[in-house]
């Protein structure tokens, strides 16, 4: 049973890893070559044309949906409509160059172009019914920066490789391990064709049942493919595993919480009432028209692969145990956390921040302070860096703490 799981777990590392690494790459480019400030000159009217370009904007774009919360307030305070606000959160999350190239790798592309199709008429969908039916209103007020790691290279193809790695990678490497890890679960456990001899599986039970489990949840998009793909590998239909691909990334507890405080308790209902319908209705589209060509897609094959395929796969897990390394050094074993680092440099270990919204938070909570020149923090390891005269770290740690997060004790 163990010798299958490890079989398994590779032949998804094989299929994932070229189409995701290259997916990467694409992502790194269109970042920094996009020009800056054109996206925010398109999305201020309140009209069906800011959220079809908002929509254009959101589906190439790499994020899931915890990253896109963030990205869309900041669109908003820089005074996109809240109409184009809502197609990019609804379009962004559930697909992206490097989905598409996945889904592509795992179910084929008629599967994969579908589901591009269904993220962008589905964000269209939300963007103009929340345009005829919300009041505009005021911008949230908040503050968009990134922090992003790619704008300290020194030069652009280090740049795509830094935002690649540091602002894509970084941001859904454990989610993306989980879904590699359940996924070969779920084709070892399962037996092949096993849902279709399950009725409540099958047809809009099945939709519903998916769905009920996706809202809630947090599944990235790139990770949800290989699970998609093993679903359907064990019976379970085509339109089924769509309706996870769509609702499962564009939907979670705190991103319905973070799009109620920040646009709104209508806003939230139609926002969720759009990709409940959209994703069961286009669940069902997909079965009458491409059902049966989505279940010729090649789900896995046998273990033996191309050199260029086993290269990718050896370096995707070589990033990501990179990844989790320097994530565990920063946070347990980084010298001097939590006291003077140096002369006008100190370092805390701050819990909490789940989000780019959050580091934003904790960083004006702290260049509130007279002495604070520059902040800068790291997401995924939870380590802010707090530069300035004559700094007190008790202070800083108490400013830290009034604005809702945890600062961890020096390690012993």
């Amino acid at each position: 049973m163990f010798d299958g799981y490890l079989t398994e777990l590779w032949i998804v590392l094989l299929e994932l890893s070229p189409a995701l690494i290259l997916g990467l790459l694409l992502a790194g480019v269109l970042r920094v070559y996009f020009p800056d400030g054109l996206v925010r000159a398109h999305l201020s009217q309140p009209t069906l044309g800011s959220a079809v370009r908002a929509a254009l904007i959101g589906v190439p774009m790499p994020l899931c949906s915890c990253g896109v919360v963030p990205t869309a307030i900041g669109l908003r305070n820089q005074g996109a409509s809240k109409g184009a606000t809502t197609s990019f959160l609804i379009s962004t999350p559930q697909t992206g160059v490097d989905s598409v190239l996945v889904s592509a790798a795992f179910l084929g592309w008629p599967f994969a172009l579908f589901k591009v199709v269904a993220a962008f008429v589905t964000g269209v969908a939300g963007g103009w019914l929340v345009s005829r039916l919300t009041d505009e209103g005021a911008p949230v007020a908040g503050d968009d920066e990134q922090g992003e790691h790619w704008r300290a290279a020194g030069n652009r193809l280090t740049a795509v490789l830094r935002y690649a790695l540091f602002d894509i990678l970084a941001a859904i490497d454990l989610w993306l391990i989980a879904g590699i890890l359940l996924a070969a679960a779920i084709t070892t456990a399962v037996p092949p064709d096993y849902f279709q001899h399950v009725a409540w599986s099958q047809g809009l039970p099945g939709m519903f049942l998916v769905l009920a489990i996706a809202l809630p949840m947090y599944v990235c998009t790139t990770s949800s493919v290989p699970i998609a793909a093993s679903l359907i590998a064990a019976g379970m239909p085509a339109g089924s595993a769509l309706v996870f691909l769509m609702a499962g990334p564009a939907t979670n507890i705190a991103t319905m919480g973070a799009i109620y405080r920040a646009l709104g308790g209508r806003v939230l209902a139609l926002y969720l009432g759009t990709v409940i319908v959209a994703s069961i209705g286009l669940g069902m589209g997909f079965e009458f028209v491409l059902g049966d060509t989505a279940t010729d897609a090649p789900m896995h094959r046998h273990p033996s692969a191309a050199w260029w395929e086993i290269g990718a796969a050896i370096v995707l897990v070589g990033l990501m145990a990179f990844l989790l390394l320097r994530r565990g050094w920063q946070r347990y074993l980084a010298p001097q956390t939590g006291a003077q680092a140096g002369a006008g440099n100190v370092i805390f270990s701050v819990e909490g921040m789940t989000c780019q919204h959050c580091v934003a938070n904790v960083k004006n909570a702290l260049q509130s302070v007279d002495e604070v020149e520059h902040v800068t923090a790291d997401l995924q390891s939870g380590i802010v860096r707090v530069e300035g005269a004559q700094l007190q770290p008790e202070l800083l740690r108490a400013v830290i703490m009034r604005a809702g997060y945890k600062v961890d004790d020096a390690p012993g």
